[in-house]
């Protein structure tokens, strides 16, 4: 009941600030200057100023309202359960008790609950619809407020445009902090969970050890099952297949985005191009069916056809189809990155007696590098991170090998195996995921600014 209300209060904040937007823009159409005078704002932006102080102070109040209401209600929820439930509980079973009240006022029940518990959960669901409607009449209190103080601010020599733009370039502003702070939140995350892992393995082991096995003891008894994690298996699994990937869509994309810009005419452009944009929206696990029903079989068979002994399950099986599945990053950003190129250079270069072979071979290609450049880093970084066509393809099991025709995995796989189960958070094989994904990111981000120097040198010499 709670969450339904925040959400309603979030689409009458969206309501509030289009009425307060119409008030604003129809005030300031009726202002009159007084002789002499011009009016500083159009009436849109009188409008915008009205709408953007009713709007925000609203958000931010439903933002922390949602933020805080949880924790309160559950300190409240504690606080009224009987002293032999609670005493002398920890704090972890006190929230297990917490999540039950939750369970049976939400009519999750599996079996008769005790009552106290149920009076919890009447008690519960009466504190949430309070809250939710507390929240909708201070809304609408501080919107009533907000449109009454700024429409009486308006007239013809108020500065509402540079208000308005000020404000905007704060929420731009306060959008930067926020996604900067997340990558840094990430990054913090990733670092403390990966030192955690690496206290309990040695950081040599884990970056050059051959062996991926990480397993770890159920009983204190059990001597197998102890664990290895040398993780080279799985980054060359991760490398191979995206490899393979990059082999098939780099030049079937560049190639598609060269004749389509240069060679095909605009009816033939009008069927392809939206006919590799849809590919770029079919689920990945469509993909992987394709893969294990029908590319790896052909895979295994042709193999066989060669005297070549192939797993049913192959790197090469997921990175074609992966490779299928990318070409629409690569030939979208190339075909743009060529359409850039100005008319004037493409046509000097004809002028001058050069083919048009050699137009895109010694002209477009040059200039539309960085963007050329810019769809294949985005392509690597899809195939890097793709899970469900190498776990439904290419297997689970990391092996060590360079055999596009052996079973692989990737790194974003064992991340996926890693976190599914019911092991402890803080034992190695669950720990062993952010380790992963810390050097993931590391090489990922090395890559990253490998290709800008690449770009930046060609570019200069370009130019």
């Amino acid at each position: 009941m709670g969450a339904i209300l925040v959400g309603y209060a979030l689409l009458l904040v969206a309501a509030l600030s289009a009425i307060a937007y119409v008030l604003g823009r129809t005030t300031g159409a009726r202002l009159k200057p007084a002789a002499g005078e011009k009016i500083h704002s159009l009436p849109g932006y009188h409008g915008a100023f009205v709408a953007v102080w009713v709007g925000i102070p609203a958000l931010i109040l439903v933002i922390l309202w949602a933020g805080l209401q949880g924790p309160v209600i559950d300190r409240m929820i504690t606080a009224s359960l009987p002293a032999e439930l609670s005493s002398g509980k920890s704090g972890a079973e006190v929230a297990l008790l917490v999540s039950e009240v939750k369970n049976v006022a939400a009519g999750r029940m599996f079996s008769e609950p005790n009552p106290a518990i149920v009076a919890a959960a009447e008690r519960l669901n009466a504190w949430e619809s309070i809250a939710g409607w507390a929240l909708l009449v201070i809304v609408v209190a501080i919107a009533l407020g907000s449109i009454s103080i700024t429409r009486s601010k308006l007239s013809p020599r108020f500065r509402a445009r540079n208000d308005v733009e000020k404000t905007i370039s704060g929420l731009m502003i306060a959008c930067s902090v926020v996604a900067i702070l997340t990558t840094l939140g990430i990054v913090v995350s990733l670092v403390y969970e990966a030192s955690a892992f690496f206290a309990m393995v040695p950081f040599h082991e884990f970056l050059f050890g051959l062996k991926w096995e990480p397993q770890i003891a159920l009983r204190a008894d059990q001597v197998a099952g102890q664990g290895a994690f040398g993780a080279v298996p799985v980054f060359v699994g991760t490398l191979l297949i995206s490899a393979i990937a990059l082999v098939v869509s780099v030049p079937v994309g560049v190639f598609t985005a060269m004749y389509l810009v240069e060679y095909a005419d605009e009816r033939v452009r009008a069927v392809v191009k939206p006919i590799l944009e849809i590919l770029a929206g079919i689920p990945t696990v469509v993909f992987g069916f394709f893969a294990i029903l029908v590319v790896a079989p052909a895979v295994r068979e042709f193999s066989m056809t060669l005297g070549l002994a192939a797993s049913p399950n192959s790197a090469l099986a997921a990175g074609l189809v992966m490779g299928i599945m990318i070409i629409p990053f690569v030939s979208s950003l190339s075909d743009d990155a060529l359409k850039a190129v100005p008319r004037s250079m493409r046509d000097g270069s004809l002028a001058l007696g050069a083919t048009p072979a050699e137009t895109v071979v010694k002209v477009l290609l040059p200039a539309a590098l960085p963007g050329i450049m810019g769809g294949i880093l985005l392509a690597a970084s899809r195939a890097i991170g793709e899970t469900m066509i190498v776990a439904m393809a290419a297997g689970l099991i990391a092996t060590m090998t360079i055999n596009p025709l052996d079973s692989v995995t990737t790194v974003t796989v064992q991340i996926v195996t890693l976190l599914t189960g019911d092991s402890e958070f803080d034992s190695p094989k669950t720990l062993a995921a952010f380790a992963l994904g810390l050097v993931l990111f590391v090489v990922t981000l090395t890559l990253n600014i490998i290709a800008l120097r690449i770009v930046r040198h060609f570019r200069e010499q370009y130019e």
